[in-house]
């Protein structure tokens, strides 16, 4: 009996001290709570931060690629074809400014023209003179002449280099790779041109110059022809009859 009621008095002090214990430790562990509205505001600023990042690395493409087509539209064209131009220009100036007898200048054009070339010839002349006027007169002709046949050899020569220079500068413009290459291109084909009216120009000059002369040699033969015309029919007053004593 005693030892029942010690066993039910130990039972009812340990629960009590349990009791006591369970009221007295804090609550230290606690249940994980999961806000989804959270975890979606950050997947959304990660997406958007995402987004920036991948417009600044397009704009930074674009921006190279703008700075790799400037420095493709400023790139020179490696091929020039003035040098050879000026060339072939200064070597029709030389064959024209080697034209025989009368040259291209206003000044020399005048006085032959007043000296072999008068628009009438006054006082009579010696056979001599006019003889050698005329010859001078055929020799300015004749030169003229072969100066026209030497320009237009030396347009026929630039002839080749110009097809050359041509066929270069097309395949240079098809294949350029930026807008100045391209247009250096085409002013140097628009220079080609300009040599080739330059040559073409001379030509025609050259060929005028000879027709000029031959022409104005032609005017001259008729006028000395009327010059020398006149000299034999203006054989002074003719026949006066006299008296003439035969014998002594």
């Amino acid at each position: 009996m005693r030892s029942s009621l010690i066993c039910k008095a130990a039972l009812v002090t340990g629960f009590g001290a349990l009791s006591s214990i369970a009221v007295s430790v804090p609550a230290h562990a606690q249940w994980a709570v999961y806000d989804g509205a959270a975890h979606v505001q950050t997947v959304l600023i990660a997406a958007r931060e995402l987004q920036q990042v991948n417009q600044q690395a397009q704009s930074l493409l674009n921006e190279a690629t703008m700075l790799e087509n400037q420095a493709r539209n400023l790139a020179t064209l490696p091929l020039s074809v003035l040098a050879p131009l000026e060339q072939s220009i200064e070597a029709t100036q030389q064959i024209v400014g080697q034209a025989q007898g009368l040259s291209y200048n206003l000044t020399s054009i005048d006085q032959a023209f007043s000296q072999t070339y008068p628009q009438a010839l006054g006082s009579p002349s010696s056979a001599a003179q006019m003889t050698a006027d005329a010859q001078t007169r055929w020799q300015n002709a004749r030169g003229a002449y072969q100066d026209g046949l030497r320009v237009q050899t030396g347009a026929v020569q630039n002839l080749d280099a110009t097809r050359s220079q041509i066929d270069s500068l097309v395949t240079s413009s098809q294949s350029a790779t930026g807008t100045l290459q391209a247009v250096q291109s085409g002013n140097q084909l628009t220079a080609l041109q300009t040599r080739q009216l330059a040559d073409l120009t001379a030509v025609v000059t050259a060929m005028g110059r000879a027709q000029a002369l031959e022409g104005a040699r032609q005017v001259e033969s008729e006028e000395q022809g009327r010059a020398q015309l006149a000299n034999f029919l203006n054989y002074g007053a003719g026949y006066t009859p006299g008296t003439a004593q035969m014998f002594h």
